[in-house]
Order: structure tokens, then sequence, then C-alpha cells
């Protein structure tokens, strides 16, 4: 989508629809006052009749409003006319977004920059604006043999005042970069498994490289694999007809000689469980299952397309877990890439065995810090709901780091206890340790048996399990973490302060 800078009036600007603000109490923004008074009256008039009331989550579509030049006017409630936080200016931008998506309209305006935001600049405005909207127009139907004909938002102008639109297309690019990472890890993720393979992974950021020059690829075969002792790897994906990789992206866009920041993204394109099959009901959704991946190959996108000033490294193991006649059993023991054994208790406790091997492996990038992405345990669905990312780490700083960016981007993580107390649970008779710690904090066992293979280096674990995905009939990739981490990213590079 097309989103540019509109100096000038929102009485002269042509367009399908603007959109404007209507304050709780129903009070005009300027722009809404400037189209009341061009209009004599008909906003007024609407907001007298109580069809709006400008409490955040409303919206109003006013056809065909005389004296002015927009063939259609969109009242959005803003709430507090003195300012909102951030989370709830979010919630404006997405209910205008959805309402002008829904409308089939090809072209709009946008004068929702004029709502005060509490601790938030105007590039930031912008920047949410450049994301929410893109993520509103977003559609999967490649594999439809009839897609949708309804037009798409293509072309959004954002009204701004001469002495700001530097900073409103400085926010704007940034946003334009991060949707695009997005809208990457959207359609991987969105596709079944049968067209989203690990070598389709491969593929997609080899594809990634070429199209940008600074982007490197290694893609680690299973043969390698074999030699370097990837035994904790391999044994999920000796169930599996499709043979695993280990994906490395790198990009460097920092000095030399500074550490890379490396993401290690959990990469099961899908997850039947294995011998310790899961239910059937919904099992269709485990194509999710590797949207680690998905959005870290979306973070090097839009790392890329920014060209941030930072050295970046994508991890990416991945394969599939199915119930072969090969396929490992409860019980089995195996032995990881660090050199310690694990007992499997559990198969459908796969991917951290996939990622205790990647994080070892990862080191030899000599990393400032190491983060993992996952959608790692159904105990995290439980404890934080589809509001906020599980996080877990060994080094504070870190972690307030990722708090703090997921409260900047609104793609928020709630931090969660690694006390040594848990790691008796995942204690095994047989091996080093046992793959599952039993019912009680399984999302923080999980990350125990994580951080046994991160003891080297700073590093923090994200649990996507509930952000990652929306389920039932409108079932579909959110495209998180992307905005958590490229804030993460961005802070780092010092490329913004926004």
């Amino acid at each position: 989508m097309e989103i540019s800078v509109k100096l000038g009036s929102a009485r002269t600007l042509k367009t399908a629809c603007i959109a404007v603000a209507i304050h709780s109490g129903k009070r005009l923004s300027p722009c809404a006052q400037a189209l009341d008074k061009s209009s004599r009256g008909a906003l007024s008039r609407v907001i007298k009749r109580g069809d709006i009331s400008g409490n955040p989550g409303e919206a109003l579509m006013l056809p065909d409003v005389g004296g002015i030049s927009a063939e259609r006017v969109l009242l959005v409630g803003s709430g507090r006319q003195d300012g909102i936080s951030g989370s709830e200016y979010q919630r404006v931008l997405t209910t205008a977004a959805k309402a002008l998506c829904e409308a089939g309209l090809r072209t709009a305006a946008s004068a929702l920059l004029e709502v005060n935001v509490h601790d938030r600049d105007l590039a930031w405005k912008a920047r949410q604006m450049a994301v929410i909207f893109n993520s509103a127009r977003y559609r999967f139907d490649q594999l439809k043999t009839k897609p949708s004909r309804k037009p798409q938002l293509s072309r959004l102008q954002v009204l701004s005042d001469a002495g700001q639109s530097a900073a409103v297309g400085a926010g704007i690019r940034l946003g334009h970069g991060i949707a695009q990472g997005m809208d990457l890890t959207r359609d991987l993720a969105n596709l079944p498994g049968n067209h989203c393979t690990p070598s389709h992974l491969a593929a997609t950021a080899q594809a990634l490289a070429k199209e940008f020059p600074a982007l490197r690829v290694t893609v680690v075969n299973e043969a390698e694999m074999r030699k370097l002792g990837m035994g904790a790897l391999l044994a999920v994906a000796q169930g599996s007809r499709q043979p695993p990789k280990l994906i490395a992206v790198e990009y460097k866009g920092g000095d030399r000689k500074d550490k890379p920041v490396v993401l290690v993204g959990k990469g099961v394109t899908f997850d039947s469980g294995g011998i310790s099959i899961k239910p059937a009901a919904a099992m269709d959704e485990m194509k999710f299952d590797m949207t680690g991946a998905a959005s870290v190959l979306g973070v090097m996108r839009a790392v890329a397309t920014l060209e941030l000033p930072i050295n970046v490294v994508g991890v990416l193991p991945a394969t599939e877990n199915l119930p072969d006649g090969n396929a490992i059993k409860p019980g089995d023991v195996v032995t990881s890439l660090s050199g310690q054994t694990i007992e499997i208790l559990n198969t459908d406790a796969e991917g951290r065995l996939i990622l205790c091997d990647a994080l070892t492996w990862c080191a030899r990038f000599e990393p400032a810090v190491v983060i993992d992405i996952a959608t790692l345990t159904g105990a995290c669905v439980i404890a934080l709901g589809s509001h906020a990312s599980g996080l877990l780490s060994n080094h504070d700083a870190l972690a307030n780091e990722l708090l703090e960016a997921g409260q900047a981007s609104g793609d928020r993580a709630w931090r969660l206890p690694l006390w040594e107390d848990y790691q008796k649970q995942i204690d095994s008779p047989f091996a080093d340790m046992a793959n599952v710690g039993g019912r009680e904090a399984g999302t923080i066992t999980a990350a125990c048996f994580l951080a046994r293979f991160t003891r080297d280096y700073h590093w923090a674990h994200l649990d996507i399990a509930g952000t990652a995905w929306t389920g039932g009939k409108a079932k579909g990739s959110t495209g998180r973490p992307v905005p958590l981490l490229m804030e993460f990213l961005l802070k780092r590079s010092h490329a913004t302060r926004t």
C-alpha cells in the first residue's frame, strides 16, 4: 500500500474518504471542525443526534457531505481530547482502518495524527498508522481459485502540517518496513504444511538474500547436522519424510566489530505431536507452529528494507513432527549438540528439542544477546491468553529492553520467573534432563530446559503460543512478534527514538 504525507486543507482534499477524530463528549477535532464549517454543520448535526459519542472503537461513515471535496467522511471515536494512551490510539487506528477496508475503498486520507497521545510523538503515531492500516488490508488468498474481487485500500494520504512533514515521513517509512516484515511472516505462517516445508523456509531465506545483497544465507542439511551431532533436532525430524534444515540469515549493517543480535525462531512446519499425538480438533492450526521462524524471516526482511545500522543473525531450525514408524518414542534418550542427554517423555514437547541444538550452534556468532521466539507451550496461552507473549530471561537488562519494546510497539510481553527452584522438575533418572516437567508451570519449565543450553551468553525466550495466530473461523497469523522485535532492534541500533 502506498502511504504518503499530504499537506493542505482537509476541506479541499479529493479522496474517496477522509477519516477525522471525534472526541469524548462529542467534541470535534480541528480537521473535523473545518469540515463541519464547510458543510454548514453537517457533522455537528449527526453528533447531536447521538449517532457517535467519540469513544475509542466507534466509527461512523457519512456519504456525500456537502461543501467538501472528499466523497465521504469517516468519524472516528478518539477518546479524551486532552490525550489518550498508546494502546487506545492503536485501537482508534484499527477501527478506522477496518471501516475503510470493509467499505471497499481504494483511496483514503487520515487526519488522525492530530489526536493527542500521551508520551508518544508524531513519528510514532505515523509509524503506527502505516503498520495498522497495512495490517487491516492484508489478505491471504494465494491458494484460492477465485480470490476476492473486493477492492483493496491501495493509497492512504496522511494529513500533516508542513513543519511536521519530515517527522511524519520518517515514521511512515519505519512503519512501511515493519509492515513488509509482518506481511512475510503472515504469508509464511498462513501457508499449509504441504506448501510451507522446511525446504520452503530455506528457499524463502535464499530468495531474500537475492533481493537484499546485505543478507547472507547458510543452510545446514541433514547430513551436516549428523556430523555436527545435532541429536535433539534430528530426533524430531526422523519421523518425517521432509528433510530438516538449519537456516542462518546474516545481516551486517553495523560496525564489523559489533557483536550481533541473534534471533532463533522455532520452525516446526507441522506439529502432529508425534507419537504423543495431539487431539484431532484444531490440529490444522499446527501449521502455525513455525511462526517463530516466520517472524525471524519477517524481521530480517524489515531490517534489510530499512538498512538498520546493526548486525543481526536469524537462525531457523526447521522440521516436521510426525508419527512415523521411525519417529522418536516416549522414553527415548538422545544426545544434543551440547553433549547433554535428554530423556524424551513427551514427543509433543518437540520445539525445545530443536531449539536447544540451534541455541548451542548459534554461539559461533559470538552474540551480544540471543532471543528465541517459539510457539512453545499451551500453558502460556492459559496463563496470558492472546494479549501478551511470555518472556523469560537469564539477564534482567535484556528482559527489561524487551518489555519496554513491547510497551512502545503495543506488541506486549509479560515476564515470568526463571528461578532455579523450577529446574528440579525436569530432572531425569536416566539422562541429564527430561524434555517435560509435568503440568505445573509448563511455560517456565520449558524455558528452564532451554536455559541449560544458554549459559554462555545473555538470552531471552519469547513464548508466542497465544499471540502468533487467531483461531476459529477467522483463523490466521497475526504477524506478531515482529513489531516487538523491530522496536527492540530500532532502539539497539539508535536508528530512532520514536
